[in-house]
């Protein structure tokens, strides 16, 4: 049996570091003959067929364009072997500088969108936007997995979670309790 925890007040501006959903992840996106890429952590997956993922992206943000203009992007999941890459394209922004060039990533063509996949990241995932109801209010893009690219191995790969204030946590470490799953799914 778990012992109770003492709590304390704590801001909700910074709830995030509990309450993220997912790893970092690099959108990559393209159009009219522009490539971006942008380091993102506001994500969410909201179903499981069709595989829907929602993702916040501020409209100040390069990609926004690129992303609301051709309907469509690739979500790319990195390792901690990138950890100073997802840092440094977050800080840049793809309206001045090409990040593919700048940061020595390998563009690789997909299969069902334009936007193009990360080679060096273990999992890429080609979007198409699903609904975009809620994107002029709240910048929020709901996207349809429609290909997915993983890596066989690692099969739990170590991946970066932040926190905030340029900390990341890691995750990789399996813990199974499939003999206490009793829903199937």
């Amino acid at each position: 049996m778990s012992r109770t925890k003492v709590k304390r007040d704590f801001p909700v501006e910074e709830v995030r570091r509990f309450l993220e959903p997912g790893p970092i992840v690099l959108v990559s996106s393209r159009w009219r003959g522009q490539t971006d890429i942008m380091t993102m952590g506001w994500h969410t997956m909201m179903e499981f067929s069709p595989s829907l993922v929602g993702c916040v992206i501020s409209s100040i943000n390069h990609s926004f364009d690129l992303i609301r203009g051709s309907g469509e992007c690739v979500i790319n999941l990195p390792t901690t072997a990138l950890t100073d890459t997802v840092v440094r394209i977050g800080n840049t922004t793809g309206a001045e500088i090409d990040k593919f060039d700048r940061f020595g990533l390998t563009q690789q063509p997909a299969e069902q969108v334009e936007a193009p996949l990360i080679a060096e990241c273990h999992a890429s995932f080609e979007c198409r936007i699903h609904d975009d109801a809620l994107v002029e209010r709240y910048n929020f893009f709901i996207f349809e997995v429609v290909k997915a690219h993983v890596a066989p191995s690692p099969k739990f790969p170590v991946t970066l979670h932040y926190t905030g204030n340029g900390v990341f946590t890691t995750a990789g470490k399996a813990i199974s309790r499939r003999s206490l799953f009793t829903k199937v799914i």
